[in-house]
């Protein structure tokens, strides 16, 4: 991603969300996609999702996260990633880890997947379930985690922060390092899909940026990754306590993932997300049809698509967002302010910082 006179340029996406399936083992409270343990009618075939790899593939060397619902409940979940993998895509999953057994990490690695993600949303089974709906689901995350390690898989480990769980982040922090995680992943709640009806569990801005500050000092005392998800502010956060975003090794950066990243909001800039149904959406907490890739294809949508195209001209951004001196490295949490107020292009309604200069940063 590249900056040209306050419009940024963004020649193929960093990253690609691939909803595979909306079929899901558990029941999460905060789920962006009401996903249950039931087939959905009109999913991508394995031929349209090919072609669709394909067409990622003709802009560039995208990673793409194979995403669901729960993407191992779909039957040609290997085959999927076998063949991006063949065209040069770096291919990760995100899964609960219920499902993980020897056999299943195995194939992953067969298929070329690179790394997994799984979530932990407590320090302790009584929270994780809740959050999780099901009982057993901490257990059977952190089963997972381990198979995953003891076979050889690079584990990510994504946590979504709400009141629930906001004074557990240091002990789901200390897990995640016991049990071998690459990288920890905080993701601030976007009030959308199930998430809607926690909006009450959000914390407050203040609280959010207590939380994103403390997370950036914690960079010093970890080996692990430390990132942010729906959390764009963390980098001007990052900027004031004169602290890198994230931790880089050769190691990581020859695996091409997410720790060259360097704004805060990616959508419709540096992402695309693309729904079992073929839809692409700038991410899957922003219900916004782009583009539908059963009338179009990716490359045309990512390219010409009239909302990408506002996401990437600064000038169109308002509020504080739009005066901000971080705007080029934060953007604010676009799916936030669409949620919100239901413009897209609004200031992030939970950051606290008022710029130096209210006046438009062209």
């Amino acid at each position: 991603m590249i900056e040209k006179s306050g419009i940024l340029e963004a020649p193929f996406p960093r990253l690609v969300a691939m909803e595979l399936t909306r079929k899901c083992n558990l029941n999460c409270i905060q789920c962006r996609a009401f996903a249950e343990f039931r087939d959905y009618k009109n999913e991508l075939s394995f031929e349209e999702v090919k072609r669709i790899l394909r067409e990622i593939r003709s802009l560039g060397q995208s990673i793409i996260i194979l995403t669901g619902g729960e993407p191992l409940l779909r039957d040609d979940i290997y085959e999927i990633a076998s063949f991006g993998s063949n065209l040069g895509l770096r291919m990760v999953l995100a899964t609960n880890g219920t499902l993980n057994t020897p056999e299943i990490i195995k194939k992953m690695k067969n298929s070329g997947i690179m790394r997994i993600s799984i979530s932990i949303d407590g320090s302790n089974a009584i929270t994780h379930d809740f959050i999780r709906g099901e009982n057993g689901a901490f257990e059977g995350a952190l089963n997972g985690i381990k198979i995953a390690k003891e076979n050889g898989m690079e584990v990510q480990v994504n946590t979504t922060i709400t009141k629930q769980n906001v004074d557990e982040i240091e002990g789901i922090l200390k897990l995640s390092e016991s049990l071998g995680a690459k990288s920890l992943h905080l993701f601030l709640l976007v009030p959308t899909g199930r998430g809607k009806d926690l909006e009450d569990q959000e914390i407050s801005p203040e609280k959010y940026e207590e939380v994103l500050r403390w997370f950036s000092n914690q960079q010093k005392n970890y080996q692990m990754e430390l990132r942010t998800t729906c959390a764009p502010h963390y980098y001007r956060v990052c900027s004031q306590l004169k602290q890198k975003p994230n931790k880089t090794n050769s190691d990581i950066k020859k695996h091409h993932t997410l720790s060259g990243t360097t704004r805060g909001c990616l959508a419709g800039v540096g992402f695309a997300f693309i729904s079992h149904t073929g839809i692409v959406q700038t991410c899957g907490y922003m219900d916004l049809e782009c583009g539908d890739l059963r009338k179009s294809s990716f490359d045309n949508i990512w390219k010409n698509s009239p909302v990408f195209l506002k996401l990437r001209e600064l000038i169109n951004y308002k509020g504080k967002c739009g005066s901000c001196e971080y705007i080029r490295s934060c953007g604010g949490c676009r799916a936030r302010a669409f949620a919100k107020t239901g413009d897209y292009l609004d200031e992030e309604p939970y950051c606290i910082y008022t710029p130096k200069k209210l006046k438009r940063i062209n």
